[in-house]
């Protein structure tokens, strides 16, 4: 054994470093000395205390999300209530039925925020009480405790992208259909789309590359069916040279494609041939072309890609559908991002006085990241920015910032 104040004889420094001095022993009293060494925490010390925090953190999150999803539910079933005061159809059992439906959508809105709240509280009490305060003081730096906590942000918001969002889909399909029925008394997306239809697909029967450009005046849906009236069907090749011309004046899509009633032919060159009832083929559907006015957030995540594959090969623009699908793959890095967000903000010792303060700039950074995502969101919409560029941007920006701020805090 030896004495401290033999140990102290030597390099003079205090913990977290241990120093030895091995020039003033006896070496045939079997002591040895290593010199002066930097104290690091034990593996499963570290992995335990990540374990902790990550545990805290989770809790305030899924905490936080409960109360703002059921907080901004009960804004919306109140809204609800009011759009009904004028339709006796829309019993409160319809409207609690579509606020219900609609809750999981909302929760995956908030998610980033409730990342944010709860990531601000979890690291508050745990500054507040210390533990953070003694875990760095042992030699423990932000970077390893803070591992933890923001690979349960993403993940997160992996399990919200590709597990909750077919939910969410579904049921908020499900909310428009009975809000459209009860409440808005519309005839359907296509009635919103102004009753025309412009639509391109595969046409191989005239020639294998060849192409149908499909346009209708006016559009509705009826008994499962799109039946559409003054119809116009231009059929090109492959190098779009006009084959063949059919006017129209009633079409019916069904389950196998198009059925063009008292259907007149008219190819180059060549007189109209006489009214007939033909058929066009078509890999359409009625829910397809519905989905297509309707909100993306109302497909799966899973089936993003080959509807937006669809919208482009029918003609119709498939800007929204990319960008909802770039958002949704950006959740988990977004979710990531407001984790160190939270961080940077609740880590710090505060003074009397200062926890509303820092709640406030903790709020104030979330929402200018919302509002910056909002307007990339309008650019990508209008197109004045590639959709990957406009999901992607704002939570790379954010995420630049978090790590400058927590360099900042940690390395000073």
């Amino acid at each position: 054994m030896v004495s401290r104040g033999s140990a102290s004889g030597g390099c003079g420094q205090s913990p977290p470093l241990a120093c030895f001095n091995p020039s003033g022993l006896d070496r045939s009293a079997g002591l040895q000395w290593s010199g002066c060494q930097e104290f690091t925490p034990h593996v499963p010390i570290a992995a335990t205390l990540s374990l902790y925090i990550s545990r805290v953190f989770v809790l305030a999150v899924l905490a936080m999300l409960a109360g703002l999803s059921v907080l901004l539910g009960l804004f919306d079933f109140i809204e609800l209530l009011r759009r009904s005061a004028t339709r006796p159809e829309a019993t409160f059992g319809i409207v609690t039925t579509i606020a219900a439906l609609r809750l999981p959508w909302l929760s995956m809105q908030i998610l980033p925020f409730a990342v944010l709240l709860g990531g601000i509280l979890a690291f508050w009490r745990l500054t507040r009480s210390s533990e953070l305060v003694v875990a760095r003081a042992a030699g423990v730096s932000a970077w390893q405790f803070l591992a933890a906590p923001v690979l349960c942000a993403i993940a997160l918001g992996a399990f919200a992208t590709g597990g909750v969002s077919p939910l969410s889909a579904v049921m908020r399909a499900r909310a428009e259909s009975l809000d459209l029925t009860y409440l808005r008394g519309g005839g359907g997306p296509l009635t919103l789309a102004g009753g025309q239809l412009w639509l391109r697909q595969a046409d191989r029967e005239l020639d294998p590359q060849g192409i149908a450009i499909l346009h209708a005046g006016q559009v509705s849906v009826q008994n499962g069916k799109i039946e559409a009236d003054q119809v116009s069907v231009f059929r090109l090749d492959g190098q779009d040279r006009l084959l063949e011309r059919v006017e129209t004046p009633h079409a019916t899509l069904d389950a196998t494609g198009w059925v063009l009633q008292d259907a007149r032919m008219v190819k180059p060159a060549q007189l109209p041939g006489r009214p007939e009832t033909r058929r066009l083929p078509s890999d359409l559907t009625v829910e397809r072309v519905q989905e297509s006015f309707a909100p993306p957030d109302t497909l799966s995540f899973w089936a993003l890609p080959g509807f937006i594959s669809l919208l482009d090969r029918s003609g119709f623009s498939s800007i929204r559908h990319r960008l909802h699908f770039q958002s949704l793959l950006a959740l988990p890095l977004l979710a990531g991002t407001m984790s160190l967000l939270s961080a940077g903000f609740s880590m710090r010792q505060t003074r009397r006085g200062g926890v509303a303060q820092m709640i406030g700039s903790g709020v104030a950074a979330g929402f200018a990241l919302f509002v910056v995502s909002k307007v990339a969101e309008e650019f990508g919409q209008s197109g004045a920015l590639p959709p990957a560029l406009a999901a992607w941007a704002p939570t790379v920006s954010g995420l630049m910032l978090s790590v400058a701020l927590l360099l900042h805090l940690e390395d000073g």
